[in-house]
C-alpha cells in the first residue's frame, strides 16, 4: 500500500494513569493464572509480543504498568445535512482497486464516503441497501465476495465493489439495535458483536465464523458487573459535579445503571482487543422508552474471546470532550470498530454524539414516539478520530533504578530482535538466555524514540540457534517499553 506501510487490522499518547489487569468476568484470579500458564508461548516471526497480560511473562522487577489513551483529532465526518445526525458502526477499509478508504456510516443518505488520506472525506456512490458495517477479504478468491457485511437481524451480504451487494441465504446473528464488525487477515477470522440482555442491562454476544457461511454464536461474553455499579456511580456524580462537561438532561439517583452500549471487537498482534461503550444512565426521559446518560470507553483483552480481562483498571480509554471545545464527542461515544495502522500509529474512527437526549419532548405520537419541540439544532453527531502510538495500550515503564522483565521460554525464530521503547533520557538492553538462564548473548544500550528500534548485539549473537528455546531478559532504566519482536 504505498509509503504509508497501511493495513487494516482486525484484530498519540495522551493521559496516562497507574494500569493493573483484572480477572476474565468468569474466571477466578486461580483459574486466570492457570488458563495462562497452562497454554504454550510461542513467539511467532513478524508478531508483535506486547504486555496486556502476563502470558508471555516469566517475572518481572521494579516495572511499573502504565495506561495510555489516544490523542484526539477531532471530528473527520461531518453530515452534508445540519438537520440529521451522523454515525458509524465500522472502520475505513482500504481499497486497493480505488486506491482508497472507503468507510460506510448511518444516518445520512450519503452512507459511503471515502478518503485518500483517511482524514479528508467526500460522499461515494450510494450502494444499492443500506450497510453499516462491512470488511474487505482479501483471504477471498471469488472477486464476488470481496466485499463482506453483516445486515443486523437478517442475515449477511457480500460484494464486488461494496456498492451493489448480494444478501446471503444465511440466518442472522439475532440482536436488538447495535453490533460491530471486524475481520482478521492473519486469524482468519470475522467477529460480529450485538447487544442483548444482560445481568445490568444492554450487554454482548459474539458470533465468529472462518468461511462467512458458518456462524458459531458464542452467546453473552461480556456484560456490566456490580464493580461497574459502584464506579459508575462515582463517575456520574464527578461529571455532574464537573462544569466542563456538558449536563445531563434528566437526572435522577434511582435510574443510575452502568451496561455495556456496544463493543467492537478485532484481532491485534495475538490477542482479541475489544472497546466496550459503557453506558452510564442517569435518569429517565419523560414520554421516552430510555434513559438520558453518557458513554465511555474502556479497554479489554482476551486470548479467545470467550473471558475478557478490563485493562487499566476499568479506566478510561476514550472519554468526553469539554463543551468550550468544539467537539462532537460531549456525551455519547460508541465504539470503534478496528483501528487502522498508520506507520507507528493506530487511527480509531469512532462516532462522537454533542447530547443523548437531543431534544426537549412536548408529549408522544400515538406509536409511542416522543415529539422533540421543534427548532432544536440536530447536527450533534459526527466521525471522530483519535491517534495512539503503536502498540501503545500499556506500557512497562522503569525509573531510576532499573527494571527488568523476563519472558517465558520459546522458540527462537528467525529474523532481527526488535523493540518499541521510548528511552529520551534512559536505555534498554536485551539478553539472550538458554533454558538454563545462561548468556548466550547481551546487546548494545538502545536509547531516544525507537517505534521500531532495532537490537545490535555486543556479545554473541543469534546465528546458530534458531528453533532453540531461548528466553529474553530486558533491563531498562528512564524508559517506557511497549512490545518487541523478530522481522528481517
Amino acid at each position: 500500500m504505498t509509503g504509508l506501510n497501511i493495513r487494516l487490522l482486525i484484530s498519540v499518547v495522551g493521559a496516562v494513569g497507574a494500569l493493573s489487569l483484572l480477572c476474565p468476568l468468569s474466571l477466578s484470579a486461580d483459574d486466570a493464572e492457570r488458563h495462562t500458564s497452562d497454554r504454550q508461548f510461542e513467539v511467532i516471526a513478524g508478531r508483535r509480543q506486547l504486555f496486556l497480560d502476563d502470558d508471555g511473562i516469566a517475572r518481572q522487577k521494579d516495572l511499573r504498568q502504565t495506561f495510555h489513551t489516544p490523542e484526539k483529532r477531532g471530528a473527520v465526518i461531518r453530515s452534508p445535512d445540519p438537520k440529521r445526525t451522523l454515525q458509524t458502526r465500522t472502520a475505513p477499509l482500504w481499497d486497493e482497486t480505488r486506491r482508497r478508504y472507503l468507510l460506510y456510516v448511518l444516518g445520512i443518505d450519503q452512507t459511503l464516503w471515502e478518503s485518500a488520506d483517511g482524514l479528508n472525506w467526500q460522499p461515494s456512490v450510494v450502494p444499492d441497501r443500506r450497510i453499516d458495517m462491512a470488511v474487505i477479504d482479501v483471504n477471498d478468491s471469488d472477486p464476488a465476495r470481496r466485499f463482506k457485511a453483516p445486515l443486523l437481524n437478517e442475515g449477511f451480504a457480500v460484494s464486488a465493489d461494496g456498492l451493489h451487494w448480494q444478501k446471503l441465504d444465511l440466518p442472522a446473528i439475532t440482536s436488538s439495535d447495535e453490533g460491530n464488525f471486524s475481520y482478521s487477515p492473519e486469524a482468519g477470522v470475522f467477529i460480529h458483536t450485538v447487544k442483548r440482555g444482560g445481568p445490568h442491562g444492554r450487554a454482548v454476544a459474539l458470533a465468529t465464523s472462518r468461511d462467512f457461511h458458518k456462524w458459531n454464536d458464542l452467546g453473552l461474553v461480556f456484560h456490566a458487573d456490580d464493580r461497574d455499579q459502584k464506579l459508575g456511580r462515582q463517575q456520574i456524580e464527578a461529571r455532574l459535579a464537573d462544569p466542563m462537561l456538558e449536563p445531563m438532561r434528566y437526572h435522577n439517583p434511582e435510574a443510575y445503571n452502568v451496561d455495556v452500549y456496544n463493543m467492537g471487537v478485532f484481532w491485534y498482534e495475538g490477542l482479541y482487543l475489544g472497546l466496550p461503550a459503557m453506558f452510564h444512565a442517569t435518569g429517565k426521559v419523560p414520554n421516552y422508552p430510555n434513559t438520558d446518560g453518557f458513554q465511555v470507553i474502556q479497554l479489554a483483552a482476551s486470548r479467545d474471546l470467550k473471558n475478557w480481562q478490563r485493562l487499566g483498571d476499568r479506566q478510561t480509554f476514550i472519554g468526553p470532550s469539554r463543551t468550550a471545545s468544539g467537539a462532537y464527542d460531549l456525551t455519547q461515544i460508541i465504539s470503534p470498530s478496528a483501528p487502522v495502522v498508520r506507520d507507528d500509529e493506530l487511527w480509531f474512527y469512532y462516532t462522537g454524539l454533542k447530547y443523548r437526549s437531543t431534544f426537549d419532548y412536548e408529549g408522544t405520537y400515538p406509536d409511542g414516539r416522543a415529539i422533540p419541540v421543534p427548532g432544536r439544532d440536530r447536527d450533534t453527531g459526527a466521525v471522530c478520530l483519535a491517534v495512539l502510538r503503536r502498540d501503545g495500550f500499556l506500557s512497562l515503564d522503569a525509573g531510576g533504578e532499573p527494571g527488568e522483565l523476563v519472558t517465558r521460554p520459546f522458540a527462537l525464530p528467525a529474523g532481527n530482535l526488535f523493540v518499541n521503547v521510548a528511552a529520551l533520557k534512559g536505555e534498554l538492553r536485551v539478553a539472550v538466555l538458554d533454558v538454563a538462564g545462561r548468556v548466550i548473548a547481551t546487546s548494545k544500550a538502545l536509547t531516544g524514540e525507537q517505534p521500531r528500534g532495532q537490537i545490535e548485539w555486543a556479545t554473541g549473537n543469534l546465528d546458530g540457534i534458531v528453533g532453540q528455546r531461548v528466553a529474553l531478559r530486558f533491563t531498562l532504566q528512564q524508559a517506557s517499553f511497549y512490545s518487541y519482536w523478530f522481522a528481517n
